[in-house]
């Protein structure tokens, strides 16, 4: 199947794309209201799937296609979905090493996006993953967009009853306090925190009318390093580093969110730790030796990847003398899973209290656990 001029070639659905996914706005507390419904928040890749008898497309918010990554996904909803039928989703990588609770694994499902169709075909061997349903956009030929949630839910339970895994149909509340403990519960399976619908939300693409509750915490970090801004002159992020127990300072992610008046002001403050930065920095070796520093499993700044390709992601060193607290909402294995937020300097911390034992881990959670209330 192919996109052309916006639709899928031989392909006549009661919704075709463009279609933008509705989104969410962020919310400090969960939103309590009468019918409310809440369910995870999946950690992914939100998806439209597109089926009119054999012919699958999946795209992604934009609309990119992401149906040659993922045969596997492709091959399960002719399975199992409605011969014709528009669903809302996530595809998610369930990582099952041997002897650890089962955990959804986004490190993982980024590797799943390669040029290359050998490697595609391999990956989807070694790591297949699931899709998760939350919404149904079009069934046979209805259009289900301005049908309420709560009826487009109905729907979408009776379509997909039978169901098996990897396709499953995401798992819902009306209960404010059971949404609470899953809000608990399910980061220890990986998954990002809850989304509320409203009952009688129609489906609008593209806008933010539905509310998600994400999990908020602060850390102390050595800022060890910058990056320049795309327009030139001015820092664009931050280089945020973590101590291990071994003493070994690892790069944990980037606080990049500034104004351009805040940005100029960054160039200043940072200027005394630009001084003889290079001499004895923790991370200058690494960049001339990739490989090496990879395989003694230590995080590096400024490594290239297929999500990078094109971007500078060459870096200034700082003297790994200055402390930030930054706000996170996760933490992906060992750095953080999005961009972090400045919250101020520390100058009262020492940069070698800056460990991951600061860090509040979450207990774990078997992600089939989460499923199975579906």
């Amino acid at each position: 199947m192919s996109v052309v001029g916006g639709r899928l070639a031989g392909v006549d659905l009661p919704v075709m794309p463009p279609v933008e996914p509705m989104l969410a706005t962020s919310v400090p507390e969960i939103p309590a209201a009468p019918g409310m419904r809440y369910e995870p928040k999946w950690d992914g890749f939100r998806t439209i799937v597109f089926r009119d008898g054999d012919e699958v497309e999946l795209l992604s918010r934009g609309g990119k296609t992401m149906t040659r990554y993922f045969p596997e996904v492709v091959a399960q909803v002719r399975q199992q979905l409605p011969a014709r039928c528009v669903v809302d989703g996530e595809i998610v990588l369930i990582h099952r090493p041997e002897g650890q609770t089962p955990r959804l694994h986004f490190e993982l499902l980024q590797q799943r996006i390669h040029p290359a169709a050998s490697r595609v075909r391999l990956l989807a061997e070694q790591t297949p993953c699931d899709f998760v349903a939350f919404d149904l956009l079009a069934i046979g030929d209805e259009s289900l967009l301005a049908q309420p949630y709560a009826r487009r839910r109905e729907r979408l339970e009776a379509e997909l009853a039978t169901v098996k895994p990897p396709v499953h149909v995401t798992p819902t509340t009306q209960d404010p306090d059971t949404a609470r403990r899953w809000f608990e519960e399910f980061e220890g399976a990986g998954l990002d925190g809850l989304i509320a619908k409203p009952a009688d939300l129609a489906y609008v693409p593209g806008k933010r009318l539905m509310f998600k509750i994400k999990h908020a915490r602060t850390v102390d970090c050595v800022v060890a390093g910058f990056r320049w801004h795309k327009s030139g002159g001015v820092v664009g992020s931050l280089l945020l580093g973590l101590y291990d127990d071994q003493g070994r300072l690892h790069h944990v992610g980037v606080c990049a969110s500034f104004s351009m008046a805040r940005r100029r002001q960054l160039l200043d403050e940072l200027a005394p730790y630009r001084e003889n930065a290079r001499d004895g920095h923790p991370w200058m070796e690494w960049i001339n030796a990739v490989e090496a520093a990879g395989a003694a499993g230590q995080r590096i700044p400024g490594g290239l990847s297929r999500w990078s390709a094109g971007k500078d992601l060459s870096w200034e060193p700082l003297r790994p003398d200055l402390v930030v607290e930054v706000g996170y909402d996760a933490m992906e294995g060992d750095r953080f899973r999005h961009t972090a937020q400045f919250r101020r300097w520390r100058p009262d911390r020492t940069p070698q209290s800056c460990t991951y034992a600061q860090l509040d881990r979450p207990l774990r959670f078997d992600v089939d656990e989460v499923l199975a209330r579906s």
